[in-house]
């Protein structure tokens, strides 16, 4: 009797064994498909500052302040909570085609440079472009239809990404600019997206988390970001397309892919 209960006793053990195995195969298989929420986030860029603000015409902002040599243009054709980089959205697109400037070093980000839609012109239309010149560490913004027009010291050196010029340093002439330039849906209530920078160089790149006009987000930008000091700056695609991921925050739009994005180097 004895040695037929050890007996149970054992194989009871067995088995107990043999299902933790399991299920620890288990857990390791759906890590492998689905990660666990820190392993998204233990790699991720942390040379940023991330915050949030609301102005006093109700748009709230969320947004990144980083250095512009810690941007890469990305390729990403995915909604950005999904995307493997933290991040904003950038320009315009239609389909699998980008409409927007997107260019690092001379070279588009999303197709081969002769290619419809490769992200080395802003299709149809002159439009302002952020430019970051890395020889002399200095922002601009360009009206430009392709990126061959930019002008930098050296174009080996550099990150273009086209969007429609906010014209800080012209604001009483900012929505004839944008006018020109053909800004999408400028008095209809739409999330928004912006990348900005200040007088010692910063980058701050915005999300608008509250629907508004062109013109409610920019009022909103001028009062709650930079401190007053900020120079210049581009609106972005907005909308649906009104996306940003960081370890603080994941703003999904409505859900949709965009091709490309602003993204965090570290």
């Amino acid at each position: 009797m004895e040695t037929a209960t050890k007996a149970k006793i054992g194989i009871a053990g067995i088995s107990v064994v043999g299902l933790g195995a399991i299920i620890l195969s288990v857990v390791f298989i759906l890590r492998g498909i689905w990660g666990t929420p820190s392993d998204d986030e233990t790699n991720m860029p942390r040379d940023y500052k991330y915050d949030s603000v609301a102005a006093s015409n109700g748009m709230e902002l969320h947004y990144l302040l980083t250095q512009p040599s810690n941007i890469e243009l990305e390729s990403v054709s995915n909604n950005l909570v999904a995307a493997p980089f933290y991040g904003i959205n950038g320009g315009f697109f239609y389909d699998d085609a980008l409409l927007s400037i997107a260019v690092m070093n001379d070279v588009p980000v999303h197709k081969e440079i002769d290619q419809f839609g490769s992200g080395a012109a802003n299709v149809k239309y002159a439009r302002g472009t952020l430019v970051w010149d890395g020889e002399l560490n200095r922002f601009s913004v360009q009206v430009v239809r392709r990126a061959s027009e930019i002008e930098v010291s050296d174009r080996a050196r550099y990150w273009a990404q086209g969007g429609i010029s906010m014209s800080l340093d012209r604001s009483e002439s900012w929505t004839e600019q944008a006018a020109a330039e053909a800004a999408p849906l400028p008095d209809q209530a739409s999330l928004r997206s912006a990348a900005v920078y200040d007088e010692e160089g910063n980058l701050y790149l915005i999300v608008s988390t509250t629907k508004g006009t062109l013109a409610a987000f920019r009022e909103a930008i001028v009062e709650k970001i930079g401190d007053g000091r900020l120079v210049n700056g581009i609106f972005l695609d907005g909308d649906g397309s009104s996306q940003l991921r960081c370890r603080e925050v994941k703003l999904r739009g409505d859900g949709r892919p965009v091709v490309q994005m602003i993204s965090l180097l570290q």
